[in-house]
This record gives structure tokens, C-alpha cells and sequence, in this order.
């Protein structure tokens, strides 16, 4: 029997300033002594560039290998610099100069990162604004949550896999005109949003799993890889090997944070190819909860109270108000924000997803017209939330279909060796985790081819002690995860 540890080797391994740095003050000069630990871990492992080639050894028995059609080349990122690392251990004194080149250069490398072209992101609000709906409501009093960053870079690569009338439906969708502006957009997007540089940590990955006995174009395979990111590997599909190499995948791109729906991922000797995107998201707040300000209250869930612990913050924030709603931005520290909105007494967070003015909120960063700078007392439940869904059908409704038909479908850019080709699976799942010093998050998305009043004027109440709605936004603004919360 093979072990798993002469199949697999982990090409990133666990980042030390993933793992612990100084923890930074307002102001970079105020050192605080002590480290920080993050919620869960933080390994990138990827599969090497040699497996699950079949053969047959001496005694007749097969030994599992595979070979690497196209491998993706990640972006090098400057650290940010452990302020302790500048602090002479004799003296206490604190060398600013050493640590601003240091922290220019992390500085010119964040920058350059999120320097994407104008208009780079034209459309994508549509795309947003479209299936967050789609995909969210119909929770009935379960938590449910949604990577909508992610479903787009997956269904990106399948357009990449199509032509025709497939492909037409798939760019309409996801708002691109044509292929050529799709591939740019995709690595765009992808660059904005990635990140491994010891502040913040939001990895994407992408791959291909493909069927040892079909032959695939390579010049396909390529683009994948050099403009999606997305490495491609063949192998013997139904095979246990594969199966379990495509769970360890996601596992280790996602933190571990998906294991128990990444268990249930099986591919079975018809599937013609796989692809599988993720995101494992990982950032603290700009402003840390005090543990010692955590304490027991009621939730009202939409079966019964239930009792959990609140976190609670006390300090000045924008508040926003509108129809049916009231909303507040949580900063996370060199990234974007968590949105908490709340819904009026009799309002369900379902019948905010299509609100214009929530949307506008974690969408199009603008500013409101309704929003105040006030004390906001802040009591919010910490969560470990999590879901999977089926997006087949959400899929249709958004007017993709021709590749879930074999007899229109059209995948001739991915292969010429057998026609009949559908997608038979469409799997998305996704988990959020909040306490005390941030969030963390991951999500996978896999298909196989077979009113508020106006708040007083200095200081208003934000309790989220029944269901209510949240966001995740990157740097770049966009939209990472966005879920209800009826069970905390």
C-alpha cells in the first residue's frame, strides 16, 4: 500500500508570520508585547508534480502516481514586518528607520497586488447583486453562507473548458463579453484578492482533475494555469487514490476549516474532469474585542432562544440605516470589512438580499446617505457557521444551462476524445469563524463534468441577538462571504 506521505509533499508549508507576529497598535511605534495566534491553521499543500500514473509493478499490482499536465506559479510576497524584530532587546528602543524599509517594501508589494486596471472589475457588482439572492435565500431558519468570489472564479474556468452556446451563457452570466476579456479580468480579480504576506492571509487555488484515459488539450491547460492559476493533474478517476487526493486538496487549501464536507467529495469512473476553486480567508480586527467584556445573553433563533456567548465593544463607528435595516461596518485590520446588518423586529434577513440599499453597502463602497458617526454599544454573538449547497439549479435560473444537457452541450476547447460531455455536479461549501481577535474563513466550489428610523444623535445600541445578515470584503472591495446567521 502506498502512504500518503510518498504521495504528497508540502510545497508551502506553514508560514511562521502566519503563525505569530507582533501585535500592532494604532500607531506603529506602540509595541505591544506579546503574540498572537491564529484561529486555525494556516498551511498551503499542494499536490507535487508527480502522481498517480498507472502501473503494474512485479507482482501484477498497481502503484498510484499521476503526472502534472500544467502547474500555476503563485505571486513571491514581501512579509510584513514583527515590529519585535526592531526592538534592541538591551535597550527597548525601537528602530524606526530599519523597520520602515523593511516595511516600504512590504508597502510597494500590497500596492503593486491590488494595482489592477482600471475597470478591471466592470460588471462583477451584476454578477453579485444576481446570485447572492439566488443562492442565499431558502435557508428556513438554518445558517447558510456563500463565497461569491469563489463561485465566480470557478465558473470562470468553466467557460474556459466551453465554446459555443456553453460558453455564451457562462461569459452573460458573469458579465464579460468575450473569452479574451474574461481571461484578463479572471487574473485581475485573482491578483486583487490574493494575499500571503503575514498581515493578512486570503490564498485562492484552483486545479483540474482530469481522466487519465482522455486525451486533453494542453493548450487550454496552459491558459488555465497561467491566467486562472489553476495547476491540472490526470489520474485514475473512481480510484480511492484520486478521490482522496482531491479531499486532501481542498482540506489543505482550505485550513481544514471544509474536512467534514470535503469527505463527502467522490468522483466515479464516468467523470470526464473536475474542477475545484478555493478560498481560506484569515484576518483581525482593526479594533480586538477584550475577552474579558465576553459574556452569556439570549439569541433569539427562529426556532427557540438559545444561549452563547456575546462579544461586546463599547466606541465610536459609522452606523448605517435603511429600509427594513441597520447596518455596521467592522474593520479588519490591512483588509477590507465585516458588514453586520441587522433587520427591523418582523424583518427576515431573506427579504434583505435583494435590497438595493444593503447591497449598495458591501457592493459598491459608496457612501450613504444614511449613515452617522456615533457610539455604537455593540454586542455581537461569536459564530462558527457553515453550509453546502447544490448550485445546479441556482445555476439554471441564472441562465446557465446548455452545459448540464449532453446533447448541446459544448466542451470541444477541453477535449476532442469523447463528446456527451455535462456537468453532473455542482458543489459550494462554506464556513465563517468569529471571536475575539478576527475571522476566519474558507470555502470551496467544485464541479464534475459527467427601514430604519434615524438612529439619537450621539450613541445608539447594536445588539445582533436574533437572525441577521453578514459580509466579508476584501481590500479590493469585493465581496469574499456573505451569509445569514440564524443559529450562532
Amino acid at each position: 500500500m502506498v502512504k500518503k506521505e510518498e504521495l504528497f509533499e508540502a510545497i508551502g508549508g506553514a508560514d511562521d508570520e502566519l503563525l505569530e507576529r507582533a501585535e500592532k497598535g494604532k500607531k506603529r511605534r506602540k509595541i505591544r508585547w506579546g503574540w498572537w495566534g491564529v484561529a486555525a491553521a494556516c498551511f498551503c499543500i499542494v499536490l507535487t508534480s508527480i502522481f498517480w500514473k498507472q502501473e503494474e509493478n512485479g507482482q501484477g499490482m498497481k502503484t498510484v502516481y499521476a503526472a502534472a499536465i500544467a502547474e500555476a506559479s503563485y505571486p513571491e510576497m514581501a512579509t510584513y514586518p514583527n515590529e519585535m524584530d526592531f526592538v534592541d532587546k538591551r535597550t527597548g528602543d525601537f528602530d524606526d528607520e530599519g523597520f520602515r524599509v523593511v516595511y516600504d517594501k512590504w508597502k510597494a508589494d500590497r500596492d503593486a497586488q491590488l494595482n489592477q486596471p482600471e475597470g478591471y472589475d466592470e460588471h462583477l457588482d451584476s454578477f453579485f447583486a444576481k446570485t447572492i439572492p439566488q443562492f442565499l435565500s431558502g435557508a428556513e431558519g438554518e445558517n447558510k453562507i456563500y463565497s461569491p468570489l469563489n463561485v465566480y472564479l470557478a465558473l470562470s474556468m468553466l467557460a474556459e473548458l466551453t465554446d459555443g452556446e456553453s460558453r455564451e451563457q457562462i461569459l452573460e452570466a458573469i458579465g464579460a463579453d468575450s473569452i479574451e476579456t474574461l481571461r484578463s479580468q479572471v487574473s485581475s480579480v485573482w491578483n486583487a484578492n490574493y494575499c500571503r504576506d503575514g498581515a493578512v492571509t486570503s490564498l485562492l487555488a484552483n486545479s483540474l482533475w482530469l481522466n487519465q484515459d482522455i486525451a486533453f488539450r494542453q493548450s487550454t491547460m496552459d491558459i488555465l494555469a497561467k491566467q486562472y492559476y489553476a495547476s491540472s493533474f490526470q489520474g485514475e478517476m473512481g480510484s480511492d487514490a484520486l478521490n482522496q487526493a482531491l479531499q486532501t486538496w481542498l482540506n489543505d487549501q482550505t485550513g481544514g476549516l471544509l474536512k467534514e464536507q470535503a469527505s463527502g467529495m467522490q468522483l466515479d469512473s464516468s467523470t470526464i474532469l473536475a474542477l475545484a476553486s478555493t478560498i481560506y480567508f484569515q484576518a483581525k480586527w482593526d479594533w480586538e474585542f477584550s475577552e474579558g467584556n465576553t459574556k452569556e445573553d439570549v439569541f433569539h433563533a427562529p426556532d427557540k432562544d438559545v444561549t452563547c456567548d456575546f462579544m461586546h465593544q463599547n466606541g465610536e463607528r459609522n452606523y448605517y440605516w435603511g429600509e427594513g435595516f441597520a447596518a455596521v461596518p467592522l474593520r479588519l485590520e490591512e483588509s477590507g470589512n465585516m458588514w453586520l446588518i441587522l433587520p427591523d423586529e418582523g424583518v427576515s434577513p431573506e427579504s434583505l438580499l435583494s435590497s438595493e440599499a444593503v447591497q449598495q453597502l458591501f457592493l459598491s463602497q459608496e457612501k450613504s446617505e444614511n449613515q452617522k458617526h456615533l457610539i455604537v454599544n455593540l454586542a455581537l454573538p461569536k459564530f462558527d457557521v457553515a453550509s453546502d449547497m447544490d448550485l445546479i439549479s441556482g445555476l439554471k435560473k441564472l441562465g446557465i444551462a446548455n452545459v448540464f444537457d449532453p446533447d448541446i452541450s459544448d466542451f470541444s476547447p477541453m477535449t476532442s476524445d469523447t463528446d456527451k460531455i455535462f456537468v453532473s455536479q455542482a458543489k459550494h461549501a462554506a464556513r465563517v469563524m468569529i471571536d475575539e481577535q478576527g475571522c476566519t474563513a474558507a470555502a470551496y466550489t467544485v464541479m464534475a463534468v459527467s427601514g430604519a428610523g434615524m438612529p439619537p444623535d450621539d450613541e445608539v445600541d447594536f445588539v445582533l441577538n436574533r437572525p441577521f445578515l453578514f459580509a466579508i470584503t476584501s481590500e479590493a472591495g469585493m465581496p469574499l462571504f456573505v451569509g445569514i446567521v440564524n443559529q450562532p
